[in-house]
């Protein structure tokens, strides 16, 4: 990566200030864009917690407790690469509402968000791991039952909390939008091919809903689904350290192709 190149948020916010700007003052905010960047900023996101365990296992494990540890996991080794800072939404046992994670991700000026979950599938046979991208037209029915699935795990002890949105004022918030959107798409295709080179994938690998947690309109953001825990045999291996390293080495590498080529299409 070059350490010089620029920033997609800086410039971002240096186009709309340089609207009616003078020049010099526009040579300013340009050159703002060429300094130096601090190392790229993941958030990571394991899925559900606290009074929300997300789907439950065949064999009663908790999906809270298998995305927190596969968070940590890939947290441990994203630093250890040298070239991310890594923040959680989340690092023990809490409660966490959509809208907080995605604030949380936009507060500490992430540059990539990850959402951590494992799947429950209608037949226990199913297996693999899958990718999802935001759009409010769903892939698939299966894509849109679990989409509305997780945006109601904000429902929890009596209290609705899918009223809120993160605060969105900036007017180019469309112009934001639509390169987000293409990012994240870039990223979906990374995760699907460094997976796909380590684990098992589901048929249909890449879909698409309306995650709330994937609503940043400034930050790339995919959501991945590790595994099934209705499948027997996936439940047990997403217990496993060895399996868990091996996931992470698709994150991370998928990471790493994602910030390597951030001009691809």
């Amino acid at each position: 990566m070059d350490p010089f190149a620029i920033d997609r948020r800086r410039f971002i916010g240096f186009v709309g200030a340089a609207a009616g700007a003078s020049c010099a003052s526009f040579a300013s905010a340009f050159a703002a864009t060429r300094r130096p960047l601090p190392l790229p900023l993941i958030m990571l996101d394991p899925g559900h917690g606290g009074l929300d365990p997300g789907c439950i296992g065949v064999s009663g494990i908790y999906e809270k407790d298998v995305t927190l540890a596969m968070a940590m996991s890939l947290a441990h080794d994203l630093e250890a690469s040298g070239r991310y800072r890594v923040r959680l939404t989340r690092s023990d046992d809490d409660f966490v509402a959509l809208f907080e994670r995605v604030e949380r991700a936009r507060k500490a000026g992430a540059d990539l968000m990850l959402s951590i979950h494992a799947d429950a599938l209608p037949e226990e046979h199913m297996r693999g791991a899958s990718v999802f991208t935001l759009s409010e037209q769903a892939s698939d029915r299966e894509a849109a039952a679990l989409a509305a699935r997780e945006n109601k795990s904000d429902l929890v002890a009596g209290i609705d909390l899918s009223h809120h949105t993160a605060e969105v004022s900036d007017i180019l918030f469309d112009l934001a939008r639509r390169d987000t959107n293409n990012q994240s798409i870039r990223l979906a295709r990374d995760l699907v091919t460094e997976l796909g080179r380590r684990v098992r994938l589901l048929n249909h690998s890449h879909r698409s809903a309306g995650f709330a947690v994937l609503k940043a309109p400034d930050i790339p953001s995919a959501l991945v689904e590790i595994g099934c825990l209705t499948n027997r045999q996936e439940e047990a291996q997403l217990q496993l350290p060895a399996y868990q390293r091996k996931l992470a080495a698709g994150l991370v590498q998928s990471v790493h192709d994602f910030f390597n080529n951030p001009t691809r299409a």
